[in-house]
């Protein structure tokens, strides 16, 4: 079975710091109910939910030296939220489950393969 990373995108025009935790409290229900249907189905590896943008760390060390700045690696308005790693049979599949988590969490999910683990000898 193959795995896929379902990744919730927000492009920044979300405003969940003022959000009460009353218009919060039905996406983590909703959240939480995808969640255990994906673990019932058999299908969950893991997941999680991301700190804000804000409190991004990018090093870059392709050059032989560290650089470590404050911040995301590119200057965007989108960013990733949170993900899910799932296995799924194909295709198909994972973007069935992509839909249900997209409602779930009220948010754009991009669903992307893993490259497969190399043989080995």
């Amino acid at each position: 079975m193959a795995q896929y990373m379902l990744s919730v995108h927000h492009d920044g025009t979300e405003d969940f710091e003022s959000m009460t935790p009353e218009e919060l409290q039905p996406i983590f229900e909703a959240v939480d109910r995808f969640n255990k249907e994906v673990q019932e189905a058999g299908k969950w590896v893991f997941a999680g939910g991301l700190e804000p943008i804000e409190s991004a760390t990018t090093v870059d060390n392709t050059k032989g030296e560290a650089l470590v700045t404050d911040g995301p690696f590119s200057e965007s308005k989108e960013f990733l939220g949170g993900f899910w790693i799932i296995e799924s049979a194909d295709l198909d599949e994972a973007l069935d489950w992509a839909q249900r988590g997209s409602a779930a969490c009220a948010g754009r999910v991009e669903v992307r393969p893993f490259q497969p683990e190399p043989p080995t000898e």
